[in-house]
């Protein structure tokens, strides 16, 4: 192995029942390079991780570490560790009934000389790591007790102790603000420096133009290419991600595409809130209209939607939907109403892991009409296909258990439980967060159709610039309050100016 490669990955084949996953991929890692693994959702990238990391037992193929001699077969991430590959996933996979300093040392704690845990210890070595990432917490109390972005550092606290040559970072910025973004990338710069290499997983292009060194993109399980940044513009980043030429996003949203302002209204809310999450606010949705909710991470987006459809009990306030006023003291009332909620952490209230894809579809609709009206096996395997086939999830069969889809796959499917129930109001919190790009263009042009039968669509997401492209109006949200409106020409300008309060429209 050449002197400053640290890791290499030759011929690697994986196949999941009906699926081809990676056919002969290489991938190369060199010391002291932040190199970007890109590619679509179910491209390979995810399973090529799981390879390195011993969680995926891969057929062909060898994995060399620098150091040692011949290949290396990691059983299990303990192995992994062991020769020097650290691994912080998309989906945050620590203990939340422990503390922070055991989610830290877990499973290597410093011990006393009589074999116990030495807390002590490990509560003064937790403290100086996260103080050294300026991460502010105490690590005595539990980790539950702090925010999924917060919970993300803390992950990656943990890989960075280690004695790590190959740090993988799969979708490590998707639950974090720009600030927590830029503290990351600091942090990522400076294990550059020591000469750790870093495999960085994400689906914002401009991250990767901001910190990688080099990109390696996969499409279909196969091996598309590995490119120095500097050599691969962003439109040809795509178009191999892809396979094809891709047009501008930007002109997904119809000319003259505009929600009428007399229109009927599909919610009203006044005085709406919920004590600790969401201040009282008033908003009104029109039928036919996306509003988009924006404002930094924490700023009240989804204690908003919450709010509304009684995920999050109103306290005060009242609200109207389609003219009427209502009463929702639990999502079944709010989804009896004709609403839908896609929550944004679809591990934890999306998904449900172990069943089919056609279970996970058809569940929204099946509660609504109650257990003793059962869909029949033929309507929901009819209903099922319609869905897979009009959002394109790829999936071996409808049969398929959900957790073995790709994330953006899963994510299409909750998609598809919603719309299964015909919502006249649907909320999608971060629908596109994580995904891919072609995935991402379907997403927005699926919502700027909905706006167009004439459904009420609230879409959040923390890129502005996709907001841009399907929102016909937008609320302003800072520190649990709702504090301004937009309509008119949206520009990022305009928005980022709302947002940190300087000029809005309320």
């Amino acid at each position: 192995m050449e002197d400053n490669i640290v890791l290499t990955a030759r011929g690697i084949c994986m196949t999941f029942p009906g699926v081809k996953a990676l056919e002969n991929v290489d991938f190369t890692l060199r010391r002291g390079e932040i190199h970007a693994l890109m590619g679509e959702n179910g491209a390979g990238k995810s399973t090529l991780i799981k390879c390195l990391t011993g969680i995926n037992d891969f057929e062909a193929g060898e994995i060399r570490v620098a150091g040692i001699d011949g290949p290396v077969k990691n059983r299990n991430t303990q192995d992994a560790q062991k020769v020097g590959i650290s691994t912080v996933y998309q989906e945050v996979n620590l203990c939340p009934n422990l503390s922070v300093a055991e989610n830290l040392y877990i499973g290597r704690e410093p011990m006393t000389p009589f074999r116990t845990i030495d807390r002590r210890a490990m509560n003064k070595k937790a403290d100086e790591l996260v103080k050294r990432l300026d991460i502010k917490v105490d690590v005595t109390q539990n980790l539950e007790n702090y925010s999924l972005a917060i919970q993300q550092m803390i992950a990656i606290a943990r890989a960075v102790d280690m004695d790590c040559k190959a740090l993988i970072l799969d979708e490590p910025t998707s639950s974090l603000d720009d600030t927590e973004v830029e503290k990351l990338f600091k942090m990522m710069l400076q294990l550059k420096e020591h000469g750790v290499g870093i495999v960085f997983v994400t689906h914002f292009l401009e991250q990767v133009y901001a910190v990688c060194d080099r990109i390696t993109v996969l499409r279909n399980g196969t091996l598309v290419g590995e490119y120095p940044v500097a050599e691969l513009p962003r439109v040809k980043l795509v178009a191999a991600m892809m396979g094809k030429d891709f047009d501008d996003l930007a002109s997904i949203k119809p000319e003259g595409f505009t929600y009428d302002a007399e229109a009927p209204l599909e919610i009203e809310a006044r005085g709406l809130s919920h004590k600790g999450t969401i201040k009282p606010f008033d908003l009104d949705i029109h039928k036919g209209e996306v509003i988009g909710l924006t404002g930094l991470l924490g700023s009240g987006r989804s204690e908003l939607a919450r709010a509304i459809y009684g995920a999050d009990k109103a306290q005060t306030g009242t609200l109207k939907v389609a003219g009427k006023e209502v009463k929702i003291n639990q999502p079944i009332d709010a989804m009896n109403l004709g609403m839908g909620l896609l929550p944004d952490d679809r591990k934890a209230e999306g998904i449900i892991g172990d069943l089919s894809v056609r279970e996970n579809i058809i569940l929204a609709l099946q509660a609504k009409r109650g257990m003793f009206k059962q869909l029949s096996r033929a309507k929901q395997e009819e209903i099922a296909d319609r869905y897979i086939d009009l959002l394109q999830i790829k999936t071996a069969t409808r049969e398929t258990p959900i957790k073995q889809l790709s994330g953006g796959n899963q994510q299409k499917a909750i998609l598809a439980r919603w719309l299964a129930t015909d919502p006249s109001f649907l909320i999608l919190d971060e629908p596109t967060r994580g995904i891919d790009i072609g995935t991402k263009t379907e997403i927005q042009k699926l919502i700027i159709q909905l706006a167009g039968e004439g459904k009420s669509v609230m879409f959040i997401s923390s890129e502005i610039e996709e907001m841009l492209r399907t929102c016909n109006r937008m609320a302003v949200l800072r520190d649990g309050a709702k504090v301004g409106e937009l309509d008119g020409e949206l520009t990022q300008e305009r928005v980022m100016a709302a947002i940190a309060g300087g000029a809005s429209d309320e």
